[in-house]
């Protein structure tokens, strides 16, 4: 009797231990950090834009780190460097789909990249997070279910701000320069319809490649045209061709109205000329000064904390820098309100959260289920270069 019972006194202690470890296992699991992913430009035609999304980030995580987490767990922060190659950002989420306890993944800066990785992110359940990359197909990608989830600017939308500010400032004739990628496709027929819509006539339309370095035929021919102006959709490297080739034309003072890819890195030190020769403005949708609520200051008070005192004015992608906090801030609250994790908890959490403070606006409704854009054309203004080559708001110096 006793053999018996000193064995069923040991299998029954076993059995208590096993449960034990089993539970201190899955105390462990649950106490491991959860990851945000970056797949940014950070080495090719907009580092600046990436290290803003990077540093948004950052600044978001660690207020939410300091209160405790995301359900009681930290986050850490894992980068990838897609830099500006649509087959490297595909890796990458390839990438990202291995690792565990992945919460979403942010984009950063290039509408090609984007699109080229909407199918993978939907056949491996990734939730995107869009800080920087207009394109509208990106959130209009015809998944249903959808994944992608935008604070930033939409490309069927800033088309109508800078058709607005063009007839603002009394132009009604302009030529096109877009770059030759699916983000100047898109903005192609956005712009194509808003001129139609608001009585501006479209002169010409001129492509740009990427790493292109002569454009003296096209700005020829739109000197020899009856354009009153340029609107721009290139990123740094382009825009800086098409100005300079503008001066050299002696074309200079012709009004350009670019779209915010020019802002993603240091456009005027790109520029042969001096600022001040150009007349130059840009879509934006956020800016310090133009800002002042209350969650705007304490970015820009944890940015100097973090980085350094620096002129706001001097902060490169800092529309970047805004989309990609408040994002963070908003998936936080999604998993808040869902109270998991769980992709398909979190997707529906998105859809339906209300009245969210963030730094670019208060967010009444940021998304829904058939809609993934939580900024329109309302939320846009237009900036421009002063001679130090420092975006600031129109009307200021």
């Amino acid at each position: 009797m006793s053999i018996i019972f000193m064995r069923s006194k040991l299998l029954i202690s076993a059995f208590f231990c096993l449960s034990s470890l089993l539970i201190s296992c899955r105390a462990f699991a649950s106490a491991e950090p959860l990851v945000i992913g970056i797949d940014a430009d950070l080495s090719a035609v907009a580092v600046e834009g990436g290290l803003a999304i990077t540093r948004g980030v950052e600044l978001a995580v660690d207020e939410i780190n300091a209160a405790g987490g995301i359900l009681g767990r930290k986050i850490k922060i894992v980068a990838k460097d897609h830099r500006g190659n649509p087959s490297r950002g595909v890796f990458n989420i390839q990438q990202f789909a291995e690792m565990p306890n992945l919460l979403a993944v942010v984009s950063g800066v290039h509408t090609p990249v984007v699109l080229a990785e909407i199918d993978i992110l939907h056949s491996e359940n990734i939730l995107m997070l869009v800080p920087w990359a207009a394109g509208t197909p990106i959130v209009d990608n015809g998944y249903e279910p959808n994944n992608v989830f935008r604070v930033s600017v939409r490309d069927a939308e800033a088309a109508i701000v800078l058709i607005d500010h063009a007839k603002q400032k009394g132009l009604s004739k302009v030529a096109l320069v877009l770059e030759r990628t699916g983000w100047g496709r898109s903005n192609l027929e956005s712009l194509n319809q808003a001129a139609s819509e608001n009585g501006v006539t479209i002169t010409s339309v001129h492509w740009i490649n990427w790493q292109q370095k002569d454009f003296s035929e096209d700005i020829a021919a739109i000197k020899a045209s009856d354009a009153e102006g340029i609107i721009l959709v290139t990123n740094v490297p382009e825009g800086a061709v098409v100005v300079d080739e503008m001066a050299k034309q002696n074309v200079a003072s012709l009004p350009v109205i670019s779209h915010w890819g020019i802002a993603s890195g240091q456009f005027f030190s790109a520029l042969a000329n001096p600022m001040g020769d150009y007349d130059i403005s840009v879509l934006q949708t956020f800016h310090f000064s133009h800002q002042k609520n209350s969650k705007a200051k304490k970015l820009l008070d944890a940015y100097y904390d973090k980085f350094g005192l620096v002129d706001i004015h001097a902060i490169d992608g800092v529309t970047g820098l805004a989309h990609a906090y408040d994002l963070i801030h908003l998936i936080a609250a999604a998993a808040d309100k869902a109270d998991s994790i769980e992709t398909d908890k979190l997707r529906h959490a998105l859809e339906s959260l209300e009245n969210i403070e963030g730094a670019v606006k208060n967010y009444d409704v940021p998304f829904t289920a058939n809609r993934h854009d939580a900024l329109w054309s309302k939320d846009y203004f237009m900036t421009k270069y002063n001679e130090k080559g420092q975006l600031v708001t129109v009307g200021q110096k």
